[in-house]
């Protein structure tokens, strides 16, 4: 798989037949390595190792209801009271990242209310901490620490 802007970690990763599968640690399964599936499983890594994220607080491809049609945002980071801290949007490295995505992330974020929105295709990476009373997104240089936020 392609090197992405991420540290490079050890993933368990096992081929069957002609098939190749990453073990995803949040969600305790098997995954087809999908181009998509790879940046993913780096910023879970980078969550949880570099910045103190909680495993347990992250929860991965979940099912939501936006405007009465059922999305799936790819990643959202929770506090230790179960309140969303932050959204991420992963694409695959060949997709770029554009204003498209971000309003993809903004519209599923209007039913988490996170406080941070990170995207990203493993190339490129946007951050921005969302502010509700301005209805502005601030751009960040990269997303804080869990401790931080």
């Amino acid at each position: 798989m392609q090197d992405l802007k991420f540290p490079s970690y050890q993933f368990n990763i096992k081929r069957e037949a002609d098939q190749v599968f990453i073990f995803d640690e949040v969600r305790k399964k098997w995954l087809v390595l999908t181009p998509e599936e790879w940046v993913r499983q780096h910023v879970v890594f980078y969550l949880v190792g570099e910045k103190g994220y909680m495993p347990g607080l992250i929860v991965v491809e979940k099912s939501i209801k936006v405007n009465q049609r059922l999305k799936r945002f790819d990643l959202v980071c929770f506090d230790q009271e179960a309140k969303p801290l932050l959204i991420v949007e992963c694409k695959a490295p060949e997709v770029s990242i554009t204003q498209h995505t971000l309003e993809q992330a903004m519209r599923y974020n209007s039913e988490v209310q996170a406080k941070y929105l990170m995207l990203t295709n493993g190339l490129e990476i946007v951050v921005g901490r969302i502010n509700y009373e301005s209805k502005q997104l601030e751009y960040l240089q990269e997303i804080p620490s869990f401790e931080e936020c």
